[in-house]
């Protein structure tokens, strides 16, 4: 403390700062009450109340008050000993963290409430280290911050709530990404999801399979239809998966035949063989199952290789399908197939002869396409499969 402060007593210069307000009593020129029986009030006072602050002056050695105005005194009212020192006004506040903060020359910032429920206020407390006199002082400063706490409220709930529809509609563009992707191949539903449209495509090399059940509407009229339907379920969805295993694609299910392609969107230059390990494991499955289940279901597989083209077609409910002659050939494979048989083309047997065992069925005239030597699809040559 320098020699000038030294030389003035504590207690004169805390006379100094409670003599720089005007006595409660008396008014200060030019401001009239608002009622008789109304206290009068300061001009510093009526300044800081317009604006809805509570300041104090405290002595940061006893943390005594100096001065505080009117809003202070009602925010932070002493419960007995008016001349209370700070921390007894303020409950809670932590005089370590404060001085450590003002030691470095920082402010201290804190938020309490004040009153009482429901009347509560929500204020923000600062506290700054200043000098009078010499003296080191501590200014508190306390604002009322109940609205910015109401908007920061409405906004942290505006921003969950647009978190919570981002999430909801991202949820729904999944599904339907996952509904659409159950009837096309995903190169085309990204096609159909940036341009709005697609273009039909043609591809001069693909192998087409069509798998039908023998006896399935007599079954499904004579059996509890639910439980027939249950199993087609499940075994459409066992086809599923051996279809993906060998990046074919299913294409659609029509009552109880199930299509399947190999060589599109994507070209592949395996698609004749993954085709063909397709049927073999789909016959098998259906084997292993009838002899687990009591009601057997039999197959007819037809494969076909050769062009085909592929296209969107509908409006409102998009189908993806195939068209041409080698669709065609492929249904009527199925057809000329025995059950649990597999009968391929000659287009689809040069291109898996060498790599599956098959039985020559000889020349026959099939419907549309005159006479074609067709082939049965026994196993592959390593025997799996048979």
């Amino acid at each position: 403390m320098s020699e000038d402060a030294s030389a003035t007593p504590r207690r004169d210069s805390r006379a100094d700062l409670r003599d720089a307000a005007p006595p409660p009593e008396e008014s200060s020129p030019g401001v009239a009450p608002d009622a008789a029986d109304e206290a009068p009030v300061s001009l510093p006072d009526l300044a800081l109340r317009s604006i809805g602050s509570a300041v104090a002056i405290v002595d940061t050695q006893d943390w005594v008050i100096l001065f505080e105005n009117g809003l202070f005194f009602e925010w932070f009212c002493p419960e007995a000993d008016a001349d209370a020192p700070l921390p007894q006004r303020m409950a809670g506040l932590d005089l370590v963290a404060v001085m450590a903060k003002l030691d470095k020359g920082r402010r201290f910032t804190w938020e309490t409430e004040v009153g009482t429920a429901p009347r509560t206020v929500t204020t923000e407390v600062e506290v700054r280290r200043l000098t009078y006199q010499g003296q080191p002082v501590a200014l508190v400063e306390a604002r009322d911050i109940n609205k910015r706490k109401e908007a920061e409220y409405l906004l942290d709930s505006y921003s969950k709530m647009a978190e919570k529809n981002a999430r909801d509609l991202q949820r729904e563009k999944e599904r339907a990404e996952k509904l659409l992707l159950n009837i096309m191949p995903r190169s085309v539903y990204e096609e159909l999801r940036d341009y709005g449209s697609t273009t039909p495509q043609r591809f001069e090399a693909a192998s087409v399979l069509l798998l039908d059940f023998v006896g399935f509407t007599n079954m499904a009229i004579s059996n509890d239809p639910t439980t027939t339907i249950a199993e087609l379920n499940d075994i459409f969805s066992a086809f599923d998966r051996i279809v993906e295993l060998y990046g074919c694609e299913r294409l659609k299910t029509m009552g109880d035949a199930y299509m399947a392609v190999s060589g599109l969107p994507e070209a592949n230059p395996d698609h004749a063989l993954n085709i063909a390990k397709v049927a073999l494991r789909m016959r098998r499955y259906i084997d292993r199952r009838n002899a687990a289940h009591p009601e057997s279901w039999r197959c007819r597989i037809g494969i076909h290789t050769g062009a085909i083209i592929g296209s969107v077609v509908g409006v409102q409910k998009y189908v993806y399908d195939i068209f041409g002659p080698g669709v065609n050939m492929a249904a009527r494979m199925e057809t000329l197939a025995d059950p649990m048989q597999i009968v391929i083309s000659q287009d689809t047997y040069d291109l898996v002869r060498d790599e599956f065992a098959c039985s020559d069925l000889g020349e026959i005239d099939v419907k549309g396409f005159g006479p074609q030597h067709v082939y049965s699809l026994d196993a592959e040559a390593s025997g799996r499969f048979a």
